[in-house]
């Protein structure tokens, strides 16, 4: 499979790949042609995900430590990928966390944690992508978002402080990146109402917190959407191969919503 697909032949490298959305996206990629390195401070997971994937679609998948807080051991990992792979086309960050809670309440520590993993984590993958793609040329970086990075979330401040700072970096590396032909973009997806953080921990932290079922929860959130359904991995990654490819070659500083109709800014 590895000399077919839309990105055939491209070297890509994902961060927070070993599970759940970064699973998926390495798995898209790799089914696309691209050889990918997954990138994930869960060394053994990211091992596992890595041969997993690398056995369904026979392209060269492989793992590497990456902890986006770190910036000396972030740009290792890039570095790393980039000499095994030769050069590095299109970098994810994706890497992200969520804790919420009122802003009388939350641990000011978690608050820093999320402005640490989901915005300065990003900007340490894209300060190391920039170095290797101003090496050989170009290349593409692309955020994983929100639509928390377009409109404020309720008790939920942290992250979308995070999100929102994502954006304003994704343009202005747009504009600064631009001459060096790297373009960045973001992808903001809505709600993964069927995603293992949904089903394993937030249903049910909602659901305390308001005082109904988890399945109440979810129908609320189901309700707030146009189309009537959650995001899902495959609605993200189609956008992802779009703008990985040559297809949005004159596309760069956008913030692309993934959302069914619930935010069309």
């Amino acid at each position: 499979m590895s000399g077919v697909g839309r990105l055939a032949g491209k070297a890509a490298l994902v961060t927070g790949a070993a599970q759940g959305l970064g699973r998926a996206l390495v798995e898209r990629l790799a089914r696309e042609g691209a050889r990918v390195a997954v990138a994930d401070i869960a060394d053994s997971a990211a091992r596992a995900t890595a041969a997993e994937v690398a056995a369904e679609t026979g392209v060269d998948v492989f793992a590497v430590h990456a902890d986006v807080t770190d910036p000396v051991g972030t740009e290792a990992a890039l570095e790393e990928a980039a000499a095994r792979l030769g050069r590095l086309d299109v970098v994810v960050s994706n890497a992200g966390i969520l804790f919420s809670g009122a802003v009388d309440d939350i641990d000011p520590a978690r608050w820093a944690a999320v402005i640490a993993v989901n915005l300065t984590g990003y900007f340490h993958v894209a300060r190391a992508a920039a170095r290797i793609m101003k090496r050989q040329g170009g290349g593409v970086i692309i955020q994983i978002n929100s639509k928390s990075g377009k409109k404020g979330s309720y008790k939920n401040s942290a992250y979308a402080a995070s999100k929102f700072g994502g954006i304003g970096l994704t343009q202005s590396l747009a504009l600064e990146l631009a001459e060096d032909h790297i373009r960045v973009n973001a992808i903001c997806p809505g709600n993964l109402l069927d995603s293992p953080l949904w089903v394993n921990s937030l249903y049910a932290q909602y659901a305390e917190r308001w005082g109904i079922t988890p399945e109440q929860v979810r129908a609320r959130y189901v309700e707030q959407v146009p189309m009537k359904r959650g995001c899902t991995y495959e609605d993200v990654a189609n956008v992802l191969v779009f703008l990985a490819s040559d297809e949005s070659s004159y596309m760069t500083g956008q913030a692309v919503n993934v959302t069914g109709g619930q935010e069309m800014s």
